[in-house]
């Protein structure tokens, strides 16, 4: 399907690659390092059950929550036209 003076298959490739930096994204902010026994925001003690399924967590499940709530910060702006660029 044509779609004017983008490639043939250039949305999928759009969508893709969207997808690919979500992807490298999430995986940056996982956490790779050591886990600890007190969560690191509110001092109390994080489960035994939930340090053995998360070897690296540094927070306790209350503490998690509330970072989760917080709304993710985009700053990819992949689409094509002037309007979506002025924010």
């Amino acid at each position: 399907m044509a779609n004017g003076w983008g490639p043939e298959g250039g949305i999928q490739d759009q969508i893709n690659a969207t997808v690919t930096d979500a992807l490298s994204a999430a995986r940056s902010r996982l956490p790779s390092r050591e886990g600890t026994v007190e969560c690191e925001v509110c001092g109390d003690e994080i489960p035994l059950r939930r340090r053995q399924t998360i070897p690296s967590v540094r927070t306790c499940i209350a503490c998690q929550s509330e970072r989760d709530k917080r709304p993710p910060i985009s700053t990819i702006n992949r689409r094509g036209n002037k309007d979506s660029q002025l924010r």
